[in-house]
């Protein structure tokens, strides 16, 4: 029998609910079935629905889309969100995906003037991981800049693989705001790489979240050497649509994301698959 000679890898594709914003959760659920993502993941922020296990239910099974991934409120915005407590956050997080059936619960590492959060961070996500079956995945963020000055904002970190995790969050658009090589950042998360933010950006100090293909960061070449690695993981397009005039130019933009993202993946089988790290 020939080989193939192209292998398209069993990772998701998924709609973040923040691809939407200002429209709501629930609008994101109705784009994504209408795309054809593969499935969601919810930004749990200040829209009441993002909180509520129940309607997130409902919602996923109106409109036939899994929820596979769960962020945790983890943003500025959200602080007052499911607690204060920054470790109260990540177990409901983690109770969340559980009874939502994702696997998977992205984190950002902590603020650095969240001191003893930052202190026990590491140990504390290896603690909650080996609790569960849903994984972790920290995800890299970036230096905060005004004009020639920068603030280093996130500690240990935010360089993660910088620390040992089990899991890590790959975001295109940190690695932009970050100036860092992409490439090289997932080659050092090797197999603990199990969750990829898709987005562009070209190198602002704004946090941009551009479409793929519209910034300088190499989203085709990652979304190559993931399906010639066999990645498993979930691809989760995180966008910036609010500058959208209308809800007809946002679908459009999510869904020219959604295709640039099945177009790479869909990749020449040069390498075996790789064997994921449990």
């Amino acid at each position: 029998m020939a080989e193939p000679v192209v292998r398209i890898p069993d990772a998701k594709v998924a709609l973040s609910t923040a691809s939407v914003y200002p429209e709501s959760t629930a609008t994101a659920f109705e784009i994504a079935a209408r795309l054809g993502y593969d499935g969601v993941e919810v930004m749990v922020w200040t829209d009441p629905v993002s909180q509520d296990v129940e309607a997130l239910r409902r919602l996923s099974d109106y409109h036939q889309v899994p929820i596979l991934a769960v962020h945790a409120p983890c943003l500025l915005i959200t602080q007052r969100v499911w607690s204060t407590d920054p470790w109260v956050k990540l177990q409901r997080a983690q109770a969340a995906a559980e009874r939502l059936g994702a696997s998977t619960v992205v984190v950002h590492p902590p603020f650095r003037w969240q001191r003893q959060y930052a202190k026990d961070f590491v140990t504390g996500i290896w603690r909650m991981a080996d609790e569960t079956d849903v994984r972790f995945a920290v995800e890299n963020m970036y230096p905060w800049r005004y004009k020639d000055r920068e603030m280093l904002a996130y500690a240990p970190e935010w360089d993660v693989t910088k620390d040992d995790y089990r899991h890590f969050t790959v975001d295109l658009s940190h690695t932009a705001t970050a100036r860092t090589d992409a490439l090289a950042m997932i080659d050092r998360m090797g197999d603990r790489l199990g969750h990829v933010h898709l987005a562009d950006g070209k190198g602002s100090a704004k946090d941009e979240h551009l479409v793929p293909g519209r910034g300088t960061q190499p989203c085709a070449e990652l979304l190559e050497r993931l399906a010639r690695t066999g990645f498993d993981g979930h691809v989760v397009i995180e966008v910036n649509t609010r500058r959208a005039m209308s809800a007809a130019e946002r679908e459009a933009d999510l869904a020219e994301a959604l295709a640039f993202t099945r177009l790479h993946l869909a990749s020449a089988a040069t390498r075996s698959p790789r064997v994921p790290r449990s």
